[in-house]
């Protein structure tokens, strides 16, 4: 468990947060540019020092004020990454990747092999270039790797895909899913861009203006207000997590949500975890159950909330069971004329192309254990 409670105060802006992270698994610290992420993500590296505050990891205090303690940045085993890739421009990837090896204190435990993270990161075939001749994302998946094999026991990760285009970034974030799946490290994801969050964490810190607004599963914290605020209303909507339980007759992905079953245009295997983002554009509400349509998910629903959105919109929070909620944005005219009230039954409707999942694999030890 990684616990943060620090305030910092630098020239105007004041940072005063309190958070934990469990493990394994990746920690989203998400927010608008200059709500505090970046200079959070340097007082738990030990790269600034806090004016008051602890933090923990594990059973290790890296900073505790209150007794006039701070471990220094290199006794942490602290692993960053930074926006841009930092790597040596006078050494190859090989001796790049080894930069970290060389740091470690002797008798250090070694569990992350640099073979296996060759592997991980698809280097094998670059490990002789130098710096000048990669990509964007190449750079940053070395500097990912070199993070790696200094066998930290937290991997922080600053906006490490803000400098790529959509292109490199679409190229980088697979291997940022299988760092998730394959390793037992803590991550703690610093990003401004919720479409990474969705697809790469597990929970998330909601920031703004040095505070935290919110700090919770995915699930809970996709439907706080204060997101909906930062994402805008075309990115609203709920995650839901589920299971992949097969297809159906038409080769549709079968996912169990709870009591729920949705449909989904996708190839998946049965059992694996699912995250499934159900935009509130795109769930049409109806007050009886309907018939004749070639909408694949009717799910049964109640009322929990409707209140006023943007324009002339309602956002309409559906309790479908199991803790799950989905929300969907109609105009209020609509929920007028529908007589939509807390507590009242309703059918949602989305369409199987409209859901968009991402998968979560078990895997939780290391590579070669």
């Amino acid at each position: 468990m990684l616990r943060v409670q620090v305030k910092k105060r630098r020239g105007l802006f004041s940072l005063d947060v309190d958070f934990h992270a469990p493990v394994p698994g990746i920690t989203a610290l998400f927010g608008r540019s200059g709500c505090g992420k970046s200079t959070l993500i340097s007082l738990i590296a030990g790269l600034l020092s806090p004016d008051e505050g602890r933090i923990e990891l594990g059973e290790q205090v890296l900073v505790d004020t209150g007794r006039d303690f701070e471990l220094d940045a290199r006794h942490r085993r602290v692993g960053v990454v930074f926006q841009d890739a930092r790597l040596f421009p006078h050494l190859s990837v090989l001796g790049n990747l080894g930069y970290g090896m060389k740091r470690l204190p002797r008798g250090t435990a070694t569990p992350i092999a640099l073979d296996d993270v060759v592997q991980l990161l698809g280097l094998a075939a670059m490990l002789d270039a130098r710096p000048h001749q990669l990509s964007g994302g190449e750079k940053q998946r070395v500097a990912l790797g070199r993070a790696l094999l200094a066998q930290p026991g937290l991997l922080l990760l600053d906006e490490p895909l803000a400098s790529l285009d959509l292109a490199r970034r679409e190229e980088l974030l697979p291997y940022f899913e299988k760092l998730r799946d394959a390793l037992a490290i803590p991550i703690v994801y610093v990003s401004h861009q919720f479409d990474e969050v969705l697809r790469l964490a597990t929970r998330v810190v909601l920031m703004e203006t040095g505070r935290v607004l919110a700090d919770g599963d995915l699930a809970a914290v996709s439907r706080h207000r204060a997101l909906r605020e930062i994402v805008g209303p075309d990115a609203v909507g709920a995650v839901l997590s589920g299971i992949v339980e097969g297809t159906d007759d038409a080769g549709l992905t079968l996912i169990r949500v709870g009591d729920v079953t949705f449909t989904v245009d996708d190839s998946l295997s049965p059992g694996q975890r699912i995250q499934i983002q159900v935009l509130a554009r795109d769930v049409i509400v109806a007050s009886a159950r309907p018939s004749g349509l070639s909408v694949r998910n009717v799910v049964a629903a109640r009322v929990a909330s409707v209140t006023a959105d943007v324009g002339h919109a309602v956002l309409v929070e559906l309790d479908i069971g199991r803790t799950s909620t989905l929300l969907a944005r109609i105009t209020a005219r609509a929920a007028q004329e529908l007589e939509l009230a807390a507590g009242k039954q309703v059918w949602a409707l989305i369409k199987a192309v409209s859901l968009r999942g991402h998968v979560f694999g078990a895997g939780v030890t290391a590579p070669g254990h």
